[in-house]
């Protein structure tokens, strides 16, 4: 059940503190969470949730703002709720009323709530965050409407930014002979359990031959260099011996063992099992070291190696990730665990860009990859210019003007190489540390969120610290003086303050 709030939540001089004192309108989270919509989403939220039965649900603003801090300040789950009982800035950007001492929610709601908010909800969150600040910003929003109006073509406006990356899970680095030594352990387990109800109708238990096939693993797993021969008998061996439990709990199913004996998890470790078993005995017999949906993680059947060629990285496990960027504003546009070529999205992701914004990019800004004959024509046909040589022999003769703007259109591509940067150096993108398939990707598009409203955050702060610095540079040698006029003049075109009703004109 979800009930909605029905008071509005005070503002930041009104929350209530056990000691004398305010929160300071200044503050980073106080910012920050006048520039999230709650309201806007809420409705979409309580979809999800029964209007009569169950108890009353955590508000859209609490789960979705504790997803944000546990993204912004990089902590786990329970620290993040630590976090958020002591910090009384954090308990207003959740929602809370006043200050109180209990955690306002258990640590394990973070998994529900990265179940219930999936990545979608967070797109559509992220793009309507930069879209109205864009649209804030934008001088011409005037002259656009008045196009509209007379049914005009609106002219191409901005420039994209299109790349794809990886985002690793946390996973054992895989191999085939110790993703089949772990296949083993399990079956062995399952064995145990399934027999336990037939001891009195079976006296002998079924042969593992467990501890042999410890040995034999291990007699080649501790070797610091292995020859591609000992590495194809070893394989051999555990797959002889994955074969023969297999064949033991069949055998134990049709003596009258129930897979109600087992667990949740030990049900889907024996699909994955089998699964596993039919690859490794393909690529074992076919002499090959790739096969289609390929299973690296036991427990995370849904992880695909991804190859990518990159210096120290070629090979990495989890999530390919296709993203745009625009003005410096990163979004999400394709998640898939299974590896794709990006090439193929590029018209989507400008038909996404022109339904966002209202009109086509002026330019594309791609690698190589992107530049395929089929693209070219399609951005041709709608006058976008997409960076890079032409396709063929390269001319003989290349005049200076074509020579910097492919200069210029490679330094511009590297924005998003920066965002990629921050968002696995400075967040946790880098490794995602959630185990199920929608909560990995409801974490990945947190990361991406937190990133737009970071930048967010420090433009308002460097125009909250012109207050303090002169906006002319000949005349520092002059004592500083705060200039409100330039000052508010910018806080108004970027919108970031209203001088009729918000409270920021206050500040300034």
């Amino acid at each position: 059940m979800y009930r909605k709030e029905e008071q509005p939540l005070p503002p930041p001089e009104k929350f209530e503190l056990p000691f004398e004192g305010k929160l300071s309108p200044n503050n980073r989270w106080v910012i920050m969470a006048e520039l999230i919509p709650w309201d806007d989403f809420e409705e979409e939220y309580a979809k999800l949730f029964s209007a009569e039965k169950g108890a009353p649900a955590k508000l859209f603003r609490m789960a979705l703002g504790t997803l944000i801090i546990k993204e912004k300040l990089g902590t786990s789950d329970r620290e993040t709720i630590e976090q958020i009982r002591e910090n009384p800035y954090l308990q207003y950007f959740i929602g809370l009323n006043c200050y109180q001492q209990e955690p306002p929610l258990e640590s394990s709601m973070l998994v529900h709530f990265r179940k219930r908010i999936d990545g979608e909800l967070i797109n559509k969150i992220n793009k309507k965050i930069v879209k109205r600040e864009i649209d804030k910003s934008d001088k011409e929003v005037k002259k656009k409407d008045c196009l509209q109006e007379k049914g005009e073509k609106i002219k191409n406006k901005g420039k994209l930014i299109l790349d794809a990356t990886c985002a690793p899970t946390d996973i054992k680095y895989p191999t085939d002979l110790g993703i089949l030594n772990q296949d083993r352990i399990e079956t062995e387990r399952i064995i145990d359990n399934l027999y336990k109800p037939l001891r009195v109708k079976l006296r002998k238990k079924p042969r593992t031959s467990r501890i042999i096939a410890r040995k034999e693993y291990l007699k080649v797993a501790k070797k610091r260099k292995v020859s591609y021969q000992e590495r194809r008998k070893a394989i051999g061996k555990q797959l002889k011996y994955l074969k023969k439990n297999l064949g033991n709990i069949e055998d134990l199913i049709q003596a009258g063992a129930s897979l109600e004996n087992l667990s949740k998890r030990q049900k889907n470790c024996l699909e994955t099992i089998k699964k596993v078993y039919e690859q490794q005995q393909s690529m074992w017999e076919n002499k090959t070291q790739s096969v289609p949906q390929r299973i690296v993680s036991l427990t995370q059947r849904h992880i695909r190696p991804i190859v990518r060629g990159k210096a120290g990285k070629p090979i990495e496990f989890g999530a390919k990730l296709s993203v745009s960027c625009v003005d410096n504003y990163v979004f999400l546009e394709k998640i898939s665990w299974e590896n794709f070529n990006e090439s193929c999205h590029l018209k989507e992701q400008v038909e996404k860009y022109k339904e966002t914004f209202g009109y086509y990019p002026e330019s594309v800004h791609v690698d190589k990859i992107y530049r395929t004959r089929e693209n070219r024509n399609w951005c041709k046909e709608r006058g976008i210019r997409i960076s890079g040589p032409k396709l063929g022999r390269p001319p003989k003769n290349v005049s200076e003007e074509e020579k910097k703007q492919a200069h210029s259109d490679e330094c511009f591509r590297n924005a998003i190489e920066g965002k990629f940067g921050q968002a696995k150096r400075r967040f946790s993108l880098n490794l995602v540390m959630t185990k199920l398939p929608e909560t990995s990707i409801t974490s990945i598009a947190i990361t991406f969120l937190v990133v737009n409203l970071s930048k967010l955050l420090r433009q308002f702060l460097s125009l909250f610290l012109s207050l303090f610095t002169n906006n002319r540079t000949g005349e520092l040698i002059k004592p500083l003086f705060i200039n409100f006029d330039y000052t508010l003049n910018n806080f108004y075109v970027l919108k970031l303050i209203d001088l009729s009703e918000n409270s920021w004109s206050k500040v300034a």
